[in-house]
């Protein structure tokens, strides 16, 4: 059988294409492509004529067999419009399915957003965590950024358009006036980069145009901690209500509880107050 090529193209600048990728495009008889008319715009720059298959997040299940019928004759080459396939775009079902038929797969690298919008930051990222695209709703989408706010990674994520204006409000609602860069356009020619807070890209980017990816300073040692806080308080919370469940007095389940965990004990009683009053609550 042949060789599944997982291939990255230019998020931007067609320069930035591999001759290795350029080379795989021009010898393989199939490209599984996110948008065949994407895709058949960069063949054309190469002179490549393999067969093209549309392969997204809508059509991936009943396309999966005609790769593999493609695979046992020769090599298929996996593209997303731009980018490395299967990072906040599709692919990963068929590198996944591949894998478990035993078929060859092969990584050539290349450009991605997400490297390239940490690199130019000037933020750390020798680790950091990656949201791609954000919800669309408003609650959800702050409750995303709630979920990332207590880390101390470097937060990274993706925007469209006539979204970032949205998403911008919600970081700095959730996560306050930290460091971060707005990157726009990245490799292309209006390529920009705004270093500031949250309300100041609001207002630098009054209409924003192209495709953004956001790099955000990670939690401070503050706000580190209370997720440390939150996770105990929980912990804490749990063994309360199994005591209580058990039928031990509330006196007494807060002193078992101060000890097992090494907390004061007005720590442990403030969390049987809120049990009790939410079970009175509930019970109302």
């Amino acid at each position: 059988g042949g060789t599944l090529y997982v291939v990255g193209t230019p998020i931007g600048n067609l320069e930035d294409l591999s001759p290795r990728a350029a080379r795989v495009f021009r010898e393989v008889a199939l490209v599984a492509a996110e948008d065949t008319r994407v895709t058949r715009r960069l063949l054309n720059h190469l002179g490549a004529r393999p067969r093209l298959l549309s392969f997204n997040e809508h059509n991936w299940r009943e396309r999966l067999e005609p790769v593999f019928r493609a695979l046992e004759e020769g090599d298929v080459a996996l593209v997303s419009d731009a980018g490395m396939p299967g990072v906040s775009d599709p692919g990963r079902e068929l590198v996944a399915e591949a894998a478990v038929r035993g078929v060859r797969i092969e990584s050539v690298p290349g450009p991605s957003a997400v490297t390239t919008a940490l690199a130019v930051s000037g933020l750390p990222a020798d680790a950091f965590l990656f949201l791609g695209f954000l919800p669309r709703r408003r609650r959800e989408r702050q409750e995303r950024l709630r979920e990332a706010a207590t880390y101390p990674l470097t937060v990274t994520l993706f925007e469209a358009p006539h979204r970032v204006r949205a998403t911008l409000e919600d970081i700095a609602l959730v996560l306050g006036e930290r460091p971060l860069a707005v990157c726009r356009e990245l490799t292309k020619l209006h390529e920009e980069v705004f270093r500031g807070t949250a309300s100041e890209a609001l207002e630098h980017f009054a209409s924003p145009r192209g495709e953004f990816a956001v790099v955000i300073a990670g939690a401070g040692p503050d706000q580190a901690s209370e997720r440390d806080l939150d996770s105990e308080d929980s912990d804490v919370r749990r063994f309360l209500l199994d005591r209580i469940a058990g039928g031990v007095r509330g006196r007494e389940a807060v002193a078992d509880a101060s000890a097992s965990f090494n907390i004061p004990k007005n720590r442990a009683y403030r969390l049987w107050l809120e049990i009790r009053e939410k079970g009175e609550s509930q019970g109302d």
